[in-house]
């Protein structure tokens, strides 16, 4: 998927997403490439995860996370993972972010917040 290919070797992509009244919302993540879908993960109680739950369309581009630009959008629909699918793309949060991701995910934990795997499959451009 050619599409894919323009995310690959960086470390956000920034997805965005819309509100009822259709205004968008641009988030800077990480993310992980995981059999064809672009993954991330966010906060359960996320205003993400309320615009996904609403509307699972978004469009996505390779980003920094000072905003810069890195790519083109592209347009995808979003998609809750399983329980069954979140240990995979886990395992390849942890080979990409490392040190950085445990400390995250410590910092989650101790905190109690609960999270989220969506996995984005890119459809055109």
């Amino acid at each position: 998927m050619d599409e894919i290919k323009a995310f690959e070797h960086q470390q956000y992509m920034n997805v965005e997403t819309y509100r009822k009244s259709g205004a968008t919302v641009q988030t800077p993540v990480w993310f992980v490439e995981v059999n064809g879908e672009l993954c991330f993960t966010t906060e359960t109680r996320s205003g993400k995860v309320k615009r996904l739950r609403h509307d699972p369309a978004v469009r996505v581009a390779p980003w920094k996370v000072n905003g810069e630009l890195l790519g083109d959008w592209y347009s995808g629909t979003a998609r809750f993972l399983s329980a069954e699918e979140t240990p995979l793309v886990d395992k390849f949060f942890s080979r990409k972010y490392g040190f950085q991701k445990f400390l995250f995910g410590l910092l989650g934990k101790l905190q109690r917040r609960e999270r989220v795997f969506l996995g984005i499959r890119v459809t055109t451009l």
